[in-house]
């Protein structure tokens, strides 16, 4: 099926849906780790729209953003499917991923960065999206049933990522108390290979993140002064 590279950087859960999309298909990969600090020609050349990570080069053909290599990767290699079958259970999927990226992963990241009174609305924010996963995850090992899919990859940064921001925002979301059957799913998940074998250190997550939260508090102080 020809040679596929992934330019990616490790800390990043989008990069690693990929890692473990690829392990999963069994398809073997070349890892370019990209220093986002300065930017390869490479990656600027792949992805010159966003300029960002991951991108999957397959036979020197670059594919970007994390869901839309994601269905690339499923439909170049039809083993170990990761969307269901079923059109409607795929559009089911499709809606969900989006939900995820679009409201749960900007929700946590507003709680974790906001300050002051804006800090108990964000995280209330948060909890209710985490909420409608709860909802959907009941009575499931996965998100794609008794095996890993297409979902379990877009929310797996709920199984390491989040305890971080979680940590570095001073809160607390994904409790077991509140979320059974999201805490569980977590723990399965994370727990099983290829997942397992591609978790970053702690302490480099933890730094990655320190960066970003850094970042955009600074950019919010500038942008009221």
């Amino acid at each position: 099926m020809g040679k596929v590279k992934l330019i990616a950087t490790p800390p990043s859960f989008p990069c690693a849906r990929i890692e473990w999309a690829l392990r999963i298909k069994g398809v073997e990969y070349e890892y370019i780790k990209e220093d986002l600090a300065n930017k390869s020609p490479l990656l600027l050349q792949s992805n010159p729209v966003h300029k960002k990570v991951p991108v999957l080069l397959h036979n020197d053909k670059p594919i970007a953003e994390s869901l839309v290599i994601l269905e690339y990767i499923d439909e170049t290699w039809k083993e170990n499917p990761l969307l269901p079958l079923d059109p409607y259970e795929r559009a089911q999927a499709r809606f969900w991923a989006k939900f995820i990226d679009e409201k749960c992963v900007f929700g946590v990241w507003g709680a974790t960065v906001a300050q002051g009174e804006e800090k108990e609305k964000a995280v209330d924010a948060a909890l209710e999206s985490l909420a409608f996963l709860e909802k959907e995850i009941q009575g499931k090992k996965y998100f794609g049933g008794e095996k890993i899919g297409y979902l379990d990859i877009v929310a797996g940064w709920m199984s390491h990522w989040l305890n971080v921001l979680e940590e570095l925002g001073e809160m607390e979301l994904l409790s077991a108390e509140r979320f059974p059957s999201l805490h569980e799913w977590k723990q399965n998940f994370i727990q099983t290979s290829p997942v397992t074998d591609c978790i970053p250190p702690r302490e480099s997550v933890v730094e990655y993140f320190r960066f970003g939260i850094n970042y955009t508090r600074s950019l919010a102080a500038s942008s009221k002064s």
